[in-house]
């Protein structure tokens, strides 16, 4: 008879009898329902997932340390950002559409979501690794993820509706020349950059306010696959871009990244030439040249990948002291989103988990509900009250907030001097590009055209590219034609 005191327990502590042979009746006979090491196993297999995440599904991390190297305090008066703080840190990577069993190097833009665990609460920056969005609307953006996903009947991927979704929302052309560029296919995840995306606010210790933009760029460079190795390699290796970052940092080649800010006076915003609220745009670096403020390196694998990675939750409502958001319509709508996200995928109280938990104390009216561990006893449930316990009471305008004034519409940004849906994409085709990416752009918007089934699609594709360059709009209709369309 085998020995079953060997440390094995019962999710109660129990000493288990046996996790090998199920309880039966007689060797070969039925097994018996109150086998509770049985039932506990087979109920407890039935739920070990948690929903996967809508975008951004499939992604792994690390933990590391964010050093702040420069004297940025002129524009913040939060800690993790003064002269020589040290704060750790969790980034997650990811695919945006690909889901959990998804190859990590189809063409996608890759998150770069980062919790800082500070001694003032938790503050994550959540972006990716492109400086802009396709939508400026969270109205838009369930439609945009359901358009990267699967059709209904088939349940396949499908050129014709992402493409039909992408030139019905012109405001998608700069993130898509992105995306159909050379950053869409990174080799790994050390080997890009990440951005913040949106604008946000510093307010430093005189109260006063700055737009801010956060640029983190890798120290070992920006490099991209090519289509045909990007392909290559998703059937070589589903998980190239984890495995890559779990062994450089298991072997000691620790990947690091310089932040840098863009830093716009609050004043200037207003009548700069671009909206730069507008998520679809990006701020010239001739105009407001980035400023370093530190480096992140990332040093500590995952123990656990489900409690540490797959439980990570993040939400850029997470705020501290001395940062704050902006009038960015798709930020205010994912300070809501992303939290009640994580609420419906984990649970109530997800920031109790030790991968979310903050490392200062949490003092909350927010209690009870499934799973709750952290507790404050018998205090008080209720503000204000008369029993020495604290709560916040702050009146008055507050350090991180901006002006806005007008009727209640439904409508599009304010348009500023040079704003519009394509030029900004125009510009990023001929001027940022090179003739060897632009050639290999050209390569895979033709490829993306023939995949498209629908004449009309198919045309405003070609209306689409043509707004961007009309060169490049007559190149695609002359390589394109109307192979595989058909109404």
């Amino acid at each position: 008879m085998s020995d079953h005191g060997t440390g094995s327990t019962t999710q109660a502590g129990i000493p288990a009898v046996s996790d090998r042979n199920s309880l039966t009746v007689g060797p070969d006979g039925p097994i018996v329902l109150h086998d509770h090491q049985l039932v506990e196993t087979l109920q407890h297999f039935n739920r070990m997932n948690v929903p996967e995440r809508r975008p951004h599904a499939k992604g792994a991390g690390a933990f590391g340390e964010f050093v702040v190297t420069e004297d940025v305090s002129a524009f913040t008066k939060a800690a993790l950002f003064q002269s020589g703080a040290r704060t750790r840190v969790l980034l997650r990577f990811s695919t945006v559409a690909g889901e959990l069993g998804s190859p990590d190097t189809w063409r996608d833009v890759r998150g770069f979501a980062l919790k800082l665990y500070t001694e003032e609460g938790n503050l994550d920056i959540v972006g990716n690794n492109t400086p802009i969005f396709f939508v400026r609307d969270p109205m838009k953006f369930p439609h945009f993820i359901r358009s990267q996903k699967r059709l209904p009947d088939s349940g396949l991927r499908d050129a014709t509706m992402q493409w039909d979704f992408w030139t019905r929302n012109p405001e998608s052309a700069h993130q898509v020349t992105y995306l159909m560029g050379d950053r869409g296919l990174p080799k790994t995840w050390r080997h890009m950059n990440g951005y913040g995306s949106h604008t946000y606010m510093w307010v430093n210790a005189a109260g006063e306010k700055f737009w801010v933009k956060y640029h983190f760029v890798s120290q070992q460079g920006v490099e991209s696959f090519t289509a045909e190795d990007a392909e290559r390699m998703a059937g070589l290796d589903a998980d190239h871009h984890r495995r890559d970052l779990f062994e450089s940092i298991e072997r000691g080649e620790l990947p690091r990244w310089d932040l840098y800010v863009q830093v716009v006076p609050y004043a200037e915003a207003r009548d700069y030439r671009f909206n730069i609220f507008d998520l679809t745009k990006t701020i010239s670096k001739k105009d407001y040249p980035r400023i370093k403020v530190g480096t992140l390196t990332l040093n500590e694998n995952p123990t656990n990948f489900f409690a540490q990675i797959e439980q990570a939750a993040f939400s850029p409502a997470n705020m501290v002291p001395g940062t704050g958001l902006s009038p960015d319509k798709m930020l205010l709508g994912r300070t809501f989103a992303y939290a009640d996200a994580q609420r419906y995928r984990i649970g109530t109280n997800f920031q109790q988990l030790p991968v979310n938990k903050p490392i200062n104390e949490v003092k909350s009216y927010n209690f009870e509900g499934a799973m709750t561990y952290e507790h404050r006893g018998a205090a008080p449930v209720y503000a204000p009250n008369s029993f020495g316990e604290s709560w916040s009471d702050e009146t008055g305008p507050v350090d991180s907030s901006w002006e806005s004034d007008g009727e209640l519409v439904r409508s599009a940004y304010t348009l500023h001097a040079e704003d519009d849906d394509f030029g900004q994409a125009g510009t990023l085709y001929r001027e940022v590009f090179d003739d060897g990416a632009r050639s290999r752009f050209v390569d895979t918007l033709t490829g993306q055209g023939r995949a498209i089934a629908h004449d009309v699609v198919l045309e405003n594709f070609f209306g689409y590219w043509t707004a961007v360059d009309a060169g490049l709009g007559a190149t695609l209709r002359q390589r394109v034609g109307a192979a595989g369309a058909s109404a």
